[in-house]
């Protein structure tokens, strides 16, 4: 993956955009940042210059014009939002990879408002037919990426999609952002994906792991 890979970040100033987006920024890949707050926007743009001066980092404040301009897009958007970006950028997002990191969540974070036969990914490459949809980022929380390493191991983060050079791509990113990479299968595997989060999720809640936990295979 060339380090002068352009990604946007549409959503950038939700908790999880922000988290990646300072992530990313650490990475030095060039970044387009997206999001309807611009006062919010502008903060998160000034904190990133703060904590890495050399930052390729910009803001925009269009879906379809950051979607034009850049060659991964990444929807740090909640599941509900998806569709309705999907039309917007459709066009200009033909042929590039498209993150998808959305749980379907129900209100009371018991249950997934997709059906058992798709997923929150599977409903965005729908809707983004000449797209390479990619699940990724959907199985970790947003504090994990400024601490990936969880009393000493560092967390897994899985991966789905049908295109495999978009996925390869894909991996070296989740890599890039500090996190073991995991490939799961092909964008069906996403059906499990946003199930175990809806798990984790669930066991934070019952535990109190603080929004602070993720996933690890353990193996020889």
């Amino acid at each position: 993956m060339k380090t002068n890979t352009t990604i946007a970040i549409i959503g950038a100033t939700g908790s999880m955009g922000s988290a990646i987006s300072r992530s990313l920024a650490t990475a030095n890949f060039p970044l387009l940042l997206c999001a309807n707050d611009q006062d919010k926007l502008q903060g998160l743009l000034q904190d990133i210059k703060s904590a890495n001066a050399p930052a390729k980092v910009e803001t925009i404040n269009c879906s379809k014009e950051a979607s034009w301009e850049a060659d991964i897009i990444i929807m740090a958007v909640p599941y509900q939002a998806e569709k309705e970006i999907a039309q917007k950028i459709s066009e200009v997002a033909a042929q590039k990879i498209v993150i998808s990191i959305a749980n379907p969540l129900n209100n009371t974070f018991d249950g997934l408002l997709t059906s058992p036969d798709t997923s929150a990914a599977e409903e965005l490459q729908k809707a983004l037919p000449l797209s390479k949809v990619v699940k990724a980022f959907n199985t970790t929380f947003a504090a994990d990426f400024a601490q990936p390493v969880i009393d000493g191991k560092q967390v897994d983060a899985f991966i789905a999609g049908d295109h495999q050079p978009s996925v390869e791509t894909v991996t070296q990113l989740v890599a890039s952002a500090g996190f073991n990479p995991i490939v799961a299968g092909g964008l069906k595997e996403s059906r499990i994906l946003e199930n175990m989060q809806l798990l984790l999720i669930k066991l934070g809640m019952k535990y109190n792991y603080n929004w602070h936990a993720g996933w690890k295979i353990l193996h020889n």
